[in-house]
């Protein structure tokens, strides 16, 4: 073989291997690539794997944290009285329920507020009071009252009075106050005039040996203390009281209802009716329940209260009963109207 035959051949085998590792050169440039694909695709699956476990994590932090404390949230506003508003079209109902004093679930400071929330509701379309009280103290139902008449002027918006059970009394003055009044046929209605009732245990003390020495700047000053004898004076001036607010209690009666009383009715006697004898006299002007509002209107009802306190149904029960029958208590008996 020749020097030329030779060197051509070897240029011929050199390239070929170039050729081959050149080949071999870009294959594995390519499998690197494919692998480092792999592996990016890999490493994407399991950062958004991580992603949605870490997510999934927080949220199962969350809702196990944020749920009972939600819940005992709720539970705290339920306790005090909270509440959402009302979700669409409703009847806005309030309740006056048992005796109206200061200190009552039926009192003004009680009552006024949740007047206020139903009147300012736009979703509210109609007010509803809700009453069961045989009545209570004249001057918390002129407040409730003039609560009603000034929310009125601002809003215009029906105020119905429906009584339940009864409507009576400083329970019916409130009533007085609404656009419609309605009882149902066997709700008690009326009761008309005043009342004080003090305790008189002067006798009781004698008997003891015991009495109170009382100094007053005036002959009437203590005249309704239960431990001391009753003057005729002292008799007077109480009927002179009752007869004033009782006076007065008709002359608003007349004044609200007017020309739908009856006439030849005396409605000072302080008596009650039947809801059906009640439409009769004029003193209420439909026969029926507040079920039969939310049915007429085609709405749900929305109670705004006032609500419960959390003392506890019997706390407040032994409250009242201590409050209205201790000895402290029995000294004067402040004027009702029921």
């Amino acid at each position: 073989m020749t020097n030329r035959n030779y060197s051509g051949h070897l240029r011929s085998s050199v390239g070929a291997r170039v050729q081959s590792d050149a080949s071999l050169l870009v294959k594995l440039v390519d499998e690197i690539a494919a692998q480092r694909k792999i592996q990016e695709q890999h490493l994407a699956i399991t950062v958004r794997r991580e992603k949605h476990e870490r997510r999934w994590r927080i949220a199962g932090r969350v809702i196990l944290i944020g749920t009972p404390t939600l819940l005992a949230l709720l539970a705290y506003a339920s306790s005090i009285g909270l509440q959402l508003g009302p979700i669409g079209e409703v009847v806005g109902v309030v309740h006056i329920d048992g005796e109206i004093s200061a200190t009552s679930a039926a009192s003004a400071d009680r009552i006024i507020p949740v007047l206020k929330d139903a009147f300012e509701s736009a979703n509210v379309k109609q007010v509803v009071l809700a009453i069961d009280s045989p009545g209570g103290a004249p001057v918390e139902a002129e407040r409730i009252s003039q609560a009603i008449s000034a929310l009125k002027k601002r809003y215009p918006k029906q105020v119905v009075a429906a009584i339940s059970n009864i409507g009576a009394s400083a329970a019916y003055l409130i009533a007085l106050h609404t656009d419609v009044i309605m009882a149902g046929k066997y709700s008690l209605v009326g009761s008309v005039g005043a009342v004080i009732s003090p305790w008189q245990v002067n006798q009781a003390m004698d008997k003891l040996g015991v009495s109170q020495r009382i100094y007053a700047s005036g002959r009437l000053k203590a005249f309704l203390n239960p431990f001391i004898p009753v003057s005729p004076e002292a008799e007077s001036k109480a009927q002179e009281l009752v007869d004033h607010a009782g006076g007065a209690f008709l002359a608003e009666l007349v004044q609200a209802r007017g020309r739908k009383l009856k006439q030849g009715i005396d409605y000072a006697t302080g008596e009650v009716w039947s809801g059906t004898e009640a439409k009769e006299l004029g003193l209420i002007d439909a026969v029926g329940t507040v079920d039969d509002l939310t049915t007429a209107r085609g709405t749900k009802a929305y109670n705004f209260g006032p609500h419960a306190s959390s003392g506890g149904l019997w706390g407040r029960a032994f409250a009242q009963a201590f409050s209205e029958y201790s000895f402290a208590s029995s000294e004067r008996r402040p004027l009702q109207l029921r």
